[in-house]
């Protein structure tokens, strides 16, 4: 895998978003193999794809590519918010490919994936409409908010500029999936559960310590009235997935 952008093929490109697109994506197109099944490269759909721009021709898993020049930061510009709220919603969306690269040095310097199932609204930010000005004047964009996914959903390809072992990415990727819960408020709770036990600094915690996120739940489900209940069932849901280990009297230890 080579770190470095080819600048060659920008030359019939003048715009800065332009120049960016076909960079990233030509480096994706050669250096890029399938992080779900491990094959030496994917393909690029046809331009203007509304669903997404790569796919594996092995196992057929669908990638969209968001990059972003500098840190890749806590939020990443994507298209229009509704079409992203029903592609959820519908389990329609692709894999995502988030890339951080320097602009100066033409590298790429962090990618991570998210996989699909772990999108949920509450990551989907809705941006202020275009304003009268605009050419797409009342058109509603949106944000994906990165840091509202569980970590287990972020799996780092490249880090800082060092390219992690691709059988260690594609098991992880594999792991995450026991995670998959099809009906999207179902995966709701199971996330907000899951970044409440990312949250507690111990491996080993109490059922006590998760009843402490109890009130910050309860406003991001104002319908449900048992939320202890709620925890519990998530907790039971990870430990038989094998994220978390019981340890009997209320502990619990993180895998």
């Amino acid at each position: 895998m080579n770190l470095n952008f080819d600048d060659r093929i920008t030359g019939d490109y003048h715009s800065a978003s332009q120049v960016a697109r076909v960079m990233t994506e030509r480096w994706a197109l050669e250096n890029m193999y399938c992080p779900r099944c491990g094959n030496i490269h994917i393909e690029h759909f046809e331009n203007n794809r509304p669903v997404a721009d790569f796919f594996c021709p092995v196992c057929k898993n669908q990638y969209e590519l968001k990059s972003k020049n500098g840190s890749l930061g806590r939020k990443v510009n994507d298209g229009a918010y509704e079409t992203m709220i029903e592609r959820i919603t519908s389990n329609q969306n692709p894999d995502f490919l988030f890339m951080s690269y320097s602009k100066s040095e033409l590298k790429v310097k962090n990618l991570i994936i998210v996989p699909k199932y772990f999108f949920v609204p509450d990551i989907i930010e809705k941006r202020n409409p275009l304003k009268s000005s605009a050419r797409r004047f009342g058109w509603v964009g949106c944000n994906i908010l990165i840091d509202k996914i569980p970590e287990q959903g972020r799996i780092s390809v490249i880090s800082d500029g060092i390219i992690l072992d691709k059988n260690t990415v594609v098991n992880k990727i594999s792991k995450s999936g026991l995670l998959e819960v099809k009906d999207v408020k179902t995966r709701g709770w199971l996330f907000d559960v899951l970044n409440c036990v990312n949250e507690i600094p111990n491996d080993i915690f109490t059922l006590y310590d998760m009843y402490g996120f109890e009130e910050k739940l309860h406003i991001k489900h104002e319908q449900n009235n048992n939320i202890k209940a709620k925890i519990r069932q998530q907790l039971q849901f990870l430990r038989d997935k094998g994220f978390i280990e019981f340890l009997g009297n209320g502990r619990y230890k993180k895998i």
